[in-house]
């Protein structure tokens, strides 16, 4: 994979951002890449914070994934500052190449070097395939989550 980059997300990223992350069951429900308006609004929020990272893989010019990693100081923990890993995409093409495993790995050490002493994330309970893999990288399925759409 000496071809791959990981690299901060640009805005011209956002429309391949967008198709990667519409681009499954649950994301084809709620994504809408013809109309980039309020991804840009939010890229630009996200750009503005110092503790938001947007991340893609980039092979030769192309995005192949994401990641979104925030780093969230806290109180419990004795002061702990966690990270945590949203919105893991990789494209179809490139499923099964090992790219998600090195991406993960990547945010999992980025956490460390930035003082984190917990990397935390959700993965929706339909996605039995994601739950293997996360587990295979060392990541328990400690708590249940809770959403409330508003």
């Amino acid at each position: 994979m000496s071809d791959l980059e990981i690299r901060p997300a640009t805005p011209d990223d956002l429309p391949a951002i967008v198709a990667m992350l519409a681009d499954d069951p649950l994301g084809a429900q709620r994504e809408s890449p013809d109309d980039l308006t309020p991804y840009r609004a939010a890229f630009d929020r996200l750009a503005g914070d110092p503790n938001q990272h947007v991340m893609v893989a980039d092979r030769g010019g192309e995005v192949v994934g994401t990641l979104q990693l925030t780093i969230v100081p806290g109180l419990s923990r004795r002061g702990s500052t966690r990270s945590i890993i949203e919105g893991v995409r990789i494209h179809s093409a490139e499923r099964g190449s090992g790219l998600g495993t090195l991406f993960i790995e990547w945010a999992v050490a980025e956490s460390a070097r930035q003082g984190c002493q917990l990397v935390q994330l959700t993965s929706d309970v339909t996605r039995v395939d994601a739950h293997r893999f996360y587990e295979r990288l060392g990541f328990e399925a400690s708590h249940v989550g809770f959403k409330k759409a508003l």
